[in-house]
């Protein structure tokens, strides 16, 4: 018998029929660790990465303690960003498929106000969402919490990072005192214990190994000089061409500066941080996601919920000062089974940190030298896919069979030259191979999808 099998837990027949149709065998360690305590009602402390099974620990949880034919708001998860919270919520609807009449919302800010206050109306099981959208609705008197049983904390660590410590302590106001409170965090300072002292009552930690296999991951660390940052990463995106690449730096300013700076070089290069807006936030993790932009530049706050599968490669512009950090960041690559490539420069003022983060892995980490790397002859770094925008998505009852659809069909492409569709609410991005896009372009503007033409943008 397995012990890590579903079965184990005293889960209802919806649940184990969904999870055996979602391909969930067996759980994961965080899920074996966590969701004992969690369907007993217990207050849980879980430290896990990205990537480890978190989102279905707590949502099972959630959807085994909610009283359905109670229509209040019984259970509320604080992500840090909108990426994160979409996943969560699209994780949760996932896994209550075969449990019918749940509703569960959505509520972020950079949206209008006006269709969420409607969606609020109707009433809700779970909410999802960002603090500050959350505070929101709760001032306006929109989202009430005297039903609530079940209060998550997601990526606890960014959102205090993130400086939303007061926006947390009034939501935590609002809700009951007697509800059960799960807080995840991938890493564990200080201000995790304080919080979780504050918001828990005789909370249990549980930890699982957030290490990683050394065989999974290369992980090398070159020296650099200050001034040599950019010309280094440039070096070894040359010499390794990685298919993608998270690059992390320490600072907006950094992240903007390199990313520009790698494509004035002829790389496919886009950065990510907070002073991007929604739209223009949407329209990078896409292209990212999609395979149509080949790096991605980004701060840790503006990585979370960034969750790409098969990650070639992660670089560290700068070394993090905390090594749980930079685990977590490292961890994004060698997942499923494939090798990853994980590269940091180090200055002369940075061996402190260098050595703190070896001390944390147990490992002396190879120093590796720039000039061993072969220079990089071509100005063409291009990503393999072109992206299509069309300016309709949700709201025009758009549907990723509808694009996929109308390329096959009336343009005429094979399946095989199509990637990654994500719908928004007002536009659609479309991952198309180079050789096919000038084709699907001029079709889809010339023919009707759905009944109707709509305006298309290319990215290169």
């Amino acid at each position: 018998m397995n012990p890590n099998a579903f079965s184990n837990l005293p889960l209802k027949n919806p649940m184990l029929q969904n999870l055996a149709s979602l391909g969930y065998d067996e759980m994961t360690p965080i899920q074996a660790e966590s969701l004992p305590l969690i369907l007993t009602g217990t207050d849980v402390i879980a430290q896990a990465k990205t990537g480890s099974g978190k989102t279905a620990a707590f949502g099972i949880g959630l959807l085994e303690r909610l009283v359905v034919s109670c229509f209040g708001v019984q259970g509320l998860v604080l992500c840090p960003t909108r990426e994160l919270a979409d996943q969560v919520g699209k994780e949760l609807r996932r896994l209550a498929r075969f449990t019918d009449n749940i509703k569960i919302l959505t509520l972020c800010g950079g949206v209008p106000f006006g269709p969420q206050l409607g969606s609020l109306e109707h009433g809700a099981h779970i909410v999802v969402g960002t603090p500050g959208r959350i505070l929101d609705h709760l001032q306006r008197g929109s989202l009430e919490l005297k039903t609530l049983r079940m209060l998550v904390l997601d990526e606890a660590d960014r959102m205090l990072d993130m400086g939303f410590q007061d926006e947390l302590s009034s939501i935590i106001a609002a809700a009951p005192s007697n509800r059960q409170t799960l807080l995840f965090s991938a890493t564990y300072p200080k201000t995790i214990a304080s919080m979780s002292a504050r918001v828990q009552h005789q909370p249990v930690t549980v930890k699982v190994e957030a290490l990683h296999d050394e065989q999974q991951i290369e992980q090398l660390f070159f020296r650099v000089e200050n001034d040599q940052r950019i010309a280094a990463v440039a070096r070894i995106l040359g010499h390794y061409r990685p298919e993608s690449s998270l690059v992390f730096c320490n600072t907006k300013k950094d992240c903007q500066e390199l990313a520009d700076a790698l494509k004035s070089r002829g790389f496919s290069a886009l950065a990510i941080h907070g002073d991007l807006e929604q739209p223009e936030r949407d329209q990078v993790l896409a292209r990212f996601a999609n395979k149509s932009v080949a790096i991605l530049v980004a701060t840790d706050v503006a990585a979370r919920g960034i969750d790409i599968k098969e990650l070639s490669a992660v670089i560290n512009f700068e070394l993090t000062r905390d090594p749980e950090v930079h685990i977590h960041r490292i961890g994004r690559t060698g997942r499923a089974g494939e090798q990853g490539l994980a590269f940091s420069l180090v200055s002369a003022t940075e061996n402190r940190r260098a050595a703190a983060i070896e001390d944390y892995l147990g490992v002396k980490v190879e120093r590796a030298e720039l000039e061993r790397l072969a220079m990089p002859t071509e100005t063409d770094h291009a990503a393999p896919m072109i992206c299509l925008c069309i300016e309709g998505g949700r709201k025009n009852k758009l549907r990723p069979g509808d694009i996929l659809g109308a390329l096959t069909g009336e343009a005429g492409i094979s399946g095989s030259e199509v990637g990654k569709i994500n719908v928004f609410d007002f536009h659609t991005y479309v991952a198309i191979r180079r050789n096919s896009a000038r084709l699907a372009l001029e079709r889809l503007s010339t023919n009707k999808i759905k009944g109707r033409f709509y305006k298309i943008r290319t990215f290169s």
